[in-house]
């Protein structure tokens, strides 16, 4: 341990961290090399001691962590997840998809490679996922929100069945639905952006 002397007219500070000062008295030749060598040894190790226990542990997190827009498929547990629907695209050209329970609509169709573009990636800032849903399911899908509302107001070819691809999530009831893509979407995001499928 240092032993604190009376301060001597010319004292020599030690900053050893920003919360921490420590003075060194050193009376010039009367002290030795190795005491001084001592002191500061000391000296370090208490401050270690202080600083070490300012640190707060945390954890560190090893999954790969998912960004806005971002989906990661996972198969169905059991049969009961499965819902089937079908895409009709532009040309009339039908693809039935095997989904489940929980499923986004527009990143479905990117497992697919059903032509929806979904430019925003789902964050509801454009309309390029633009569906027409068979009448007989639209009653079965949650309300609209307002914001999704105001978009499909200024998506092309609009019909009273128009959603967003992009906000509707499967669910059992919605087994054999149908999804139709309209003749042409428009891309209120980045003209010209084209996200790569998911």
């Amino acid at each position: 341990p240092i032993v604190h002397r009376k301060p001597v007219s010319n004292p020599i500070q030690l900053i050893c961290c920003k919360f921490c000062i420590k003075d060194i008295l050193l009376s010039p030749p009367k002290r030795t090399i190795m005491s001084i060598t001592t002191s500061l040894l000391h000296l370090a190790r208490g401050m270690y001691n202080r600083c070490h226990r300012l640190i707060i542990p945390r954890n560190i997190h090893t999954s790969a962590q998912l960004l806005h827009g971002e989906y990661e498929w996972q198969d169905p547990n059991s049969e009961d997840e499965v819902v089937n629907i079908t895409y009709i695209d532009k040309e009339g050209k039908e693809t039935m998809v095997r989904g489940k329970v929980g499923d986004n609509v527009l990143y479905l169709a990117h497992r697919y490679g059903v032509e929806m573009e979904g430019a925003c990636e789902a964050s509801l800032a454009c309309t390029t996922c633009h569906v027409y849903v068979q009448d007989e399911y639209l009653d079965r899908l949650a309300e609209p929100e307002e914001k999704e509302d105001d978009l499909l107001d200024m998506a092309p070819f609009l019909r009273e069945n128009s959603r967003l691809g992009c906000q509707i999530k499967l669910q059992k009831d919605l087994e054999g639905m149908r999804l139709q893509l309209p003749q042409a979407t428009r891309n209120f995001y980045v003209d010209g952006h084209k996200p790569k499928p998911h």
